[in-house]
């Protein structure tokens, strides 16, 4: 018997081992994407920023994930789901064949399976603060006040989370409150998972996750870049059995300003790109028109999408200055802004619309239901009468005692012309002197966290398609008591009643109809009373290589490339699949 046993077990892993050998006619390659900024963290429950984010997305995974073509829900760690009646429980059957990345402070094989404790671990320190005892974002923006007891274990009042427990391959969550956006929150990457037992060994800066690629190379220099490859372990294949991901790398380049994007794009060192400089949108798409079309003998050379996006481009106020504690003075801000000046002469009309709504983009058909109408009607267009209007109602006439302020921004080509037009702007509307500031991304956002400076530029971009992802960023619950502590979400350190009471209705609303109608609310008080500037919301031109298949463009720019491949067309091949998608 023990021998029979034996012999089936080796069968079994060889058999295991053989399928997932099996590969995808188009296994292979490599693809590389530009980013404005490098991650300025590994850590998922630390992740803030986009640039971190789209990095993490491919090494690191959560119980559920996100479809890059639809934004739908779609399993990952868990296998599947099943909610209660009652909306506050979620029962999650996990899979038992996830691996983290092979590191050598694992001491044996065994101790890369991924496991329930794990998960447990990670949502543990998801509500546990950080070093400096600031709150992580994973609690401000996931577990606060929603995932039973976790305030009490953040707070340290008790040392498990009650809201989760577990019993074999099953995970229960309980909520205190019933959430629309659960699932969507979860797919975030500050939910996602990482090994208790590097943790416990003091590895957990080891960048290991259980995602599609590993980490591999960091080349740091002028033009740093990051090299991710195949994790050939991965538990998921294709509906065809394939082992994916199909890459056998992914690369991502660091450069800030988009011209030399654009011609690393061109010269072939990156394969996509993801807006265009502005000064070269004529000419790339114009002229090279010839490249976006098939010929006779051959299929196009480019792809072009142009898509509104769930990103938002905005100055915020640092509430805590005196002078801008008084709204007449940030509506007189508002009102002073010619932003059709800036569409037309600087971005050269690439945006989805101009700010004349709020911080949420006006796009209906990611956010149905949604009141925009409302919003705009108290937005602001550039009016300078009732500007000064404003200014000499809060007691500085044509700026007089108002004194000088500074814009943080990060340095690229777009941001620094808008400030210079955004600085000349106040001066021949208000009076007032506004001393521009570049830096990098990373000093842009200490500083923001921690108040330096009293007008910041700031870009966001949806985390998953609801108006909360936006609205979290001014909800008072996110202001830290004490006012020297950084305050990582809203860090305008923004309070209004009536905007956190619209809030806390719409995120507790049982109707996803009434829930978008409370969020709307919300934003009309937010406006009224506004924390920022909006500038413009985006619409971003994207052009991929032809031979990059199945990349996936969405409205929130997020990217997986699990199935991504490389694959040059022939022109049947170009005319088939083009017909058959156009059906």
């Amino acid at each position: 018997m023990k021998l029979y046993l034996l012999l089936f077990s080796f069968f079994f892993l060889f058999s295991c081992s053989k399928e997932q050998q099996q590969q995808h006619e188009s296994s292979g390659g490599s693809l590389t994407m530009a980013l404005d900024n490098q991650p300025s963290t590994y850590l998922p429950r630390k992740v803030l920023d986009y640039y971190s984010a789209t990095v993490l997305y491919q090494t690191t995974e959560g119980l559920v994930g996100l479809d890059a073509k639809t934004l739908k829900i779609s399993p990952r760690i868990a296998s599947e789901w099943v909610i209660s009646d009652s909306g506050k429980k979620y029962e999650f059957t996990i899979r038992e064949d996830v691996l983290f990345h092979p590191n050598s402070a694992f001491k044996k094989e065994e101790d890369r399976k991924m496991t329930t404790d794990d998960i447990v671990h990670s949502f543990e320190l998801a509500c546990s603060a950080n070093e400096d005892n600031s709150a992580p974002p994973s609690y401000f923006m996931i577990f606060k006040s929603l995932l039973k007891g976790a305030d009490d274990f953040y707070e340290k009042k008790s040392k498990s989370i009650s809201g989760l427990t577990v019993e074999g391959n099953k995970l229960t969550i309980e909520l205190i409150h019933e959430d629309k956006n659960f699932l969507n929150k979860l797919a975030n990457v500050c939910a996602f998972v990482s090994s208790k037992k590097l943790y416990d060994a003091g590895y957990e800066t080891e960048k290991v996750g259980t995602g599609p690629f590993m980490y591999s190379e960091f080349k740091d220099g002028e033009e740093a870049s990051l090299i991710l490859t195949k994790n050939n372990a991965y538990y998921l294949k294709d509906d065809e059995g394939n082992a994916i991901p199909y890459l056998d790398s992914v690369v991502f380049v660091f450069q800030s300003r988009k011209m030399e994007q654009l011609e690393h794009f061109e010269s072939g060192k990156i394969d996509f790109i993801v807006g265009l400089p502005t000064s070269r949108i004529t000419a790339m798409i114009e002229g090279r028109i010839q490249d976006f079309n098939a010929t006779e003998t051959d299929a196009p050379k480019l792809l072009l999408k142009n898509n509104p996006l769930l990103e938002s481009h905005f100055y915020y106020f640092n509430m805590t200055d005196e002078r801008f504690k008084n709204p007449l003075v940030r509506q007189a801000f508002n009102y002073a802004v010619d932003r059709e000046t800036i569409g037309r002469d600087i971005l050269r009309n690439q945006y989805y619309e101009l700010g004349y709504y709020g911080v949420i983009p006006p796009i209906s058909k990611a956010l149905r239901g949604y009141d925009f109408t409302s919003v705009k009607d108290v937005g602001y267009t550039f009016d300078p009468e009732m500007a000064k209007k404003l200014l000499a109602q809060a007691g500085y006439p044509d700026g007089k005692g108002f004194g000088s302020v500074s814009l943080r921004y990060s340095i690229n080509d777009v941001h620094s012309a808008v400030a210079d037009e955004f600085s000349r702007q106040m001066f021949k509307v208000l009076g007032i002197n506004v001393n521009i500031d570049g830096s990098n991304f990373e000093q842009l956002n200490d500083d923001g966290e921690n108040g330096r400076g009293e007008i910041f530029r700031m870009g966001w971009a949806a985390d998953y398609p609801s108006p909360e992802s936006f609205l979290m960023n001014f909800y008072g619950d996110n202001v830290p008591e004490n006012p020297n502590e950084a305050s990582q979400i809203n860090k305008a350190r923004y309070k209004n009643y009536l905007f956190d009471e619209f809030f806390d209705q719409a995120r507790n609303a049982e109707k996803m109809s009434d829930q978008m109608e409370l969020f709307s609310k919300a934003e009309v008080e937010l406006m009224k009373d506004p924390p920022i500037i909006p500038l413009w919301y985006t619409g971003d031109i994207q052009i991929s290589q032809s031979y990059v298949r199945k990349l996936d463009f969405n409205a929130i720019n997020y990217f997986n490339f699990r199935t991504v491949y490389i694959k040059e067309w022939t022109l049947e091949e170009y005319k088939k699949s083009f017909k058959l998608a156009t059906k």
